[in-house]
């Protein structure tokens, strides 16, 4: 999944004339013109976000001052935010698309719709906005949830990609511990700013916030991680100095002041906040989540027809899933019911002990190692750089979503990486893991977003942004494309834990709909998603407070799901035994990340090619 990821979330493409061909100087200016705005926005996107260069490996030479800042997060930052992407739009709009073709096409488009898409949501006057952060999603509502906030993402930050291989990394380091502090204290601006005009999370977000923010308060200042990943990294390079003891009294100093500012500020939300879940709630709700169905579908799909659209699918998914445990012998039941039961089979559970754990990373890596063997089959294009499993830190496991990646620098120094949640090894049973692999390794998250970095041709801006629809309809995609390549031949229940994440996904379009459009309560969509699909109550109701504040994001999965598979198949039809699958994923994946409309317009163009 793509939520906590460093990657970058944008929108769709609407009307961009990619294929059109008028004349051949005119081509040139046009192309020179866009090709060359887009190459500076990526730039300039660099430029303004300190972790968006240190998620892609360029805080080094020229830029290596931004090694020791953080992004500015108050309202300041937001008004600024705005004013820029209002300048990118003027140039944009001056430039005629009409003739683009190709990568031009394709990356111009990406820039046009983002810019176009933040400028028509401007005026909610609350939440992140944001054309490019690796750290949050345009338009998100709440600043500060369990979610969202630098609380909770700077910590893991800090300790998973801010490199220490010198003293000046070291150095860095202890100035992005001062400017956390100096943005906690602009979150706690902006979110009072908009508690003030009626945006409070829902009381059961606020509470979870809080648990967390304590926990990250709890320990001493010399025990909490921001002070040990220093210590344990600069005494692995044989870095001299007290680097422990240097960032102990900032945390006691500066960090830890400014947690307990917020802290007490949401301490002040309990009395109004309320168990509304939806947007629907709060100011222009009903606008806002129409704006983020858009940017993270890339479609103008109505929330109605997408509810609806989960319910058909679910009931597709849930007759496969019926067959499969009646020739199991498991016939008494909803499916729900049925692989609920399943689940707390002890055949199917492992120790929730640290040896259990270690055992579910280690069967993870062998899963994604027997997926390696049989790439060559489906792809012409390999990523070179590795992916590695990694369990999600223990002190934001509370919160975090199931699994999620992180993808590799571009400089190759940093490998990408598979986190999965390991709170409560019963909500990871053994015939869910396979699946869970190839969605966020191999041949999903890693290999598309991996291919993209390395392809020396795609602008940077192609190599940062990433389309929800299309990135995580490419991972459910390559559930399928597993299935499909036959790992579940001998292995029903792995078979049965594809098909369950499926149905959890297309059940997430009934319940983020629900919440936000529907008017349901977080009661109301945990019984849902859990009778429909069986998956621990536990697990759901994380997954329901996660809709809550990513609006629209758990709809893009399904959405995007379905277009892949049509595009595939309408290739099929037209080319029939010129249909070639590597030559399919090869296109498809090449210029990077794009909204649906122009995924369908380049797969249109490689038929025509071969046709």
């Amino acid at each position: 999944m793509i939520d906590r990821r460093r990657l970058l979330q944008t929108g769709a493409l609407a009307g961009v004339a990619a294929f059109a061909a008028p004349a051949f100087a005119r081509d040139q200016t046009a192309a020179a013109a866009a090709d060359a705005l887009v190459a500076r926005i990526g730039e300039q996107a660099v430029d303004i976000n300190p972790q968006l260069a240190t998620n892609l490996g360029l805080d080094t030479g020229p830029r290596a001052g931004l090694k020791s800042a953080l992004a500015g997060r108050g309202l300041q930052d937001r008004a600024r935010a705005i004013a820029l992407n209002e300048a990118w739009l003027a140039e944009i709009r001056a430039i005629d698309a009409s003739s683009l073709t190709g990568q031009s096409a394709a990356s111009f488009g990406v820039v046009r719709f983002q810019a176009e898409a933040l400028d028509a949501a401007k005026g909610f006057g609350y939440g992140d906005f944001g054309f490019v952060d690796p750290s949050v999603y345009p338009l998100q509502p709440y600043t500060v949830s369990q979610l969202t906030g630098a609380y909770q993402a700077t910590p893991d930050f800090l300790d998973t990609q801010h490199s220490i291989e010198t003293a000046a990394d070291a150095e860095a380091y202890l100035s992005r511990l001062s400017a956390f502090a100096q943005v906690l204290d602009q979150e706690t601006e902006a979110s009072g700013h908009d508690a003030d005009r009626g945006v409070i999370p829902p009381i059961f977000i606020v509470a979870k916030a809080l648990d967390q923010m304590r926990a990250l308060r709890a320990p001493t200042a010399a025990e909490t991680g921001l002070s040990r990943s220093i210590a344990r990294r600069t005494a692995e390079k044989g870095i001299a100095g007290d680097w422990s003891g240097r960032a102990a009294v900032i945390v006691e100093r500066e960090i830890y002041p400014a947690l307990e500012r917020q802290i007490a500020l949401l301490e002040t939300w309990r009395p109004r906040a309320t168990t509304d879940a939806g947007l629907w709630a709060r100011p222009q709700g009903e606008a806002y989540y129409a704006a983020n169905l858009r940017l993270m579908t890339t479609t103008d799909l109505a929330p109605e027809t997408i509810h609806q659209m989960g319910l058909d699918q679910s009931r597709d998914i849930l007759s496969r899933m019926d067959a499969l445990l009646k020739a199991e012998g498991m016939t008494e039941g909803t499916v729900g019911r049925r692989m609920a039961a399943l689940g707390r089979q002890p055949s199917q559970i492992y120790p929730n002990t640290e040896a259990g754990k270690a055992r579910i990373l280690a069967d993870l890596n062998a899963q994604i190692a027997d997926m390696e063997a049989r790439l060559p089959q489906y792809f012409g294009r390999l990523p070179k750089a590795r992916v590695e499993v990694r369990r999600v830190p223990v002190a934001i496991e509370a919160g975090a979503p199931g699994g999620y990646a992180v993808a590799p620098s571009l400089d190759g120094s940093r490998p990408g990486a598979f986190y999965i949640n390991l709170r409560d090894t019963a909500e990871c049973p053994r015939f869910s893991l396979p699946t869970l692999a190839y969605h966020e390794a191999l041949p999903g998250h890693h290999l598309q977003g991996t291919l993209a970095i390395e392809n020396t041709r795609l602008p940077l801006i192609s190599k940062a942004l990433f389309f929800s629809a299309h990135g995580e309809g490419w991972a459910l995609y390559s559930e399928q494309l597993a299935d499909e390549m036959g790992v579940y031949a001998d292995d029903r229940f792995g078979e049965l834990g594809y098909l369950q994440s499926l149905l959890f996904r297309a059940s997430r379009l009934v319940a983020d709909t629900g919440l936000h459009h529907k008017r349901w309560s977080r009661e109301q969509a945990i019984r849902y998603m859990v009778d429909t699909g069986g998956d621990e109550e536990s697990a759901i109701a994380t997954e329901i407070d996660r809709y809550c504040v990513w609006p629209g994001q758990a709809c893009s999965y399904k959405v995007g799901h379905a277009e892949w598979v049509r595009l595939r198949e309408k290739a099929k039809s037209s080319l029939g035994d010129r249909f070639d699958i590597k030559g399919f994923h090869d296109t498809a994946l090449a210029t990077g990340g794009v909204p649906l409309s122009v995924l369908e317009r380049i797969v249109d163009s490689w038929v025509a090619t071969h046709a």
